[in-house]
């Protein structure tokens, strides 16, 4: 019996020793996209996600400082911005041929960018043996709100995409930002940061990562 399910790639966040290397991004049968040319900062490479198949489906580049665990009040944070780049796929059967695979969207994009700040923060005072349990709960949280991109908590924000203004959801909490949004190059882009503004960017694509991410 086919049966629809979600497609859940890996691979959003930045985790000490899983750095993808150029040829990774290269492999790709989409656009990357990063900050454009007003961001004058560090870039870096961080992962590609690959479905069962091993065909690449999605990879984070990374803006800024490197990405560290949510400080205690008071002390100053990093600055630092990732870019989400998710294919649009269509409905399609699942490598094992037992199911179908749901499309691709704006909510996974969203998906995507809120567990990859996740995986760059800790609650201050938190103990170690508890955060794989505040993980589980707030990742089920980013799913739960990126399904919901319409509804409270999630507002609008006007980016420029490649030059022109395109519409994003956009969300912030005590970890960090979130925005999704959409492109007309057959990608879904997903965004999160912490110490840098969102109002102030803008994305544009990025022909050969290897060139301009180290």
């Amino acid at each position: 019996m086919e049966t629809t399910r979600r497609a859940e790639p890996r691979g959003a966040g930045e985790v000490p020793g899983e750095r993808s290397t150029p040829e990774d991004f290269l492999r790709a049968d989409f656009p990357w996209y990063g900050l454009d040319d007003a961001f004058p900062g560090p870039r870096r490479l961080l992962r590609v996600g690959t479905a069962a198949d091993g065909s690449v489906e999605h990879g984070s580049l990374a803006h800024g400082d490197r990405p560290s665990v949510l400080p205690e009040p008071g002390r100053e944070d990093r600055s630092f911005a990732v870019v989400v780049t998710l294919a649009a796929r269509p409905v399609r059967s699942s490598p094992d041929g037992t199911g179908l695979l749901e499309a691709t969207s704006v909510s996974a994009a969203a998906w995507l960018a809120g567990s990859g700040l996740l995986s760059c923060t800790w609650p201050g005072r938190m103990e170690r043996a508890l955060r794989q349990d505040w993980l589980e709960q707030q990742t089920a949280l980013a799913w739960d709100l990126a399904d919901h991109l319409d509804g409270g908590g999630w507002a609008s924000l006007t980016l420029p995409v490649d030059g022109s203004p395109r519409e994003f959801r956009y969300r912030e909490s005590e970890y960090g930002w979130v925005l999704a949004g959409t492109t007309d190059r057959g990608v879904h882009l997903g965004a999160y940061g912490r110490g840098m503004s969102a109002y102030g960017l803008g994305f544009a694509v990025v022909d050969d990562p290897g060139e301009r991410y180290t």
